[in-house]
């Protein structure tokens, strides 16, 4: 984690598999990239009896694609937690391209933290609120 920005980023490498018929990575890969560095944003920073015991399920996506990656590119998947409620925590991304770090993409997804013994909406600790809870405002470029 960023100490500075309080951003989580994590490095991706494009898969021969994300790359679609126009010769560009699948807007459906940018997605999944979103949960990918949500989940390891979540199991680098949460206590390991919170991960044991709450689970995160999607409520809401919005993204915007801006510019498109291709084959040679390495991607950095740059997330932060914004505001709260007692049942959804708002989480920004954006993806970066690795060698200029230009936006290809800015997605803001609601999440609702799950009991994992029952699989209903949960509140979470303070711990976790105060560990996830940073300025939900989004850089921009």
């Amino acid at each position: 984690m960023d100490s500075d920005s309080q951003r989580f980023e994590l490095r991706i490498q494009i898969q021969p598999a994300d790359i679609d018929d126009l010769g560009h990575v699948n807007n459906v890969v940018y997605l999944r990239w979103v949960q990918d560095v949500a989940t390891a944003h979540w199991r680098a920073a949460a206590p390991a009896d919170a991960q044991a015991s709450i689970g995160w399920v999607v409520v809401r996506h919005e993204i915007d694609y801006k510019m498109s990656a291709g084959p040679e590119d390495e991607i950095i998947a740059r997330t932060w937690v914004g505001p709260a409620s007692r049942l959804t925590f708002e989480r920004n991304t954006e993806l970066l391209r690795a060698a200029d770090r230009q936006v290809l993409a800015r997605a803001r997804t609601l999440w609702c933290p799950i009991d994992m013994n029952s699989g209903r909406p949960t509140e979470v600790s303070a711990e976790v609120r105060a560990g996830f809870s940073v300025d939900g405002q989004s850089q921009q470029s």
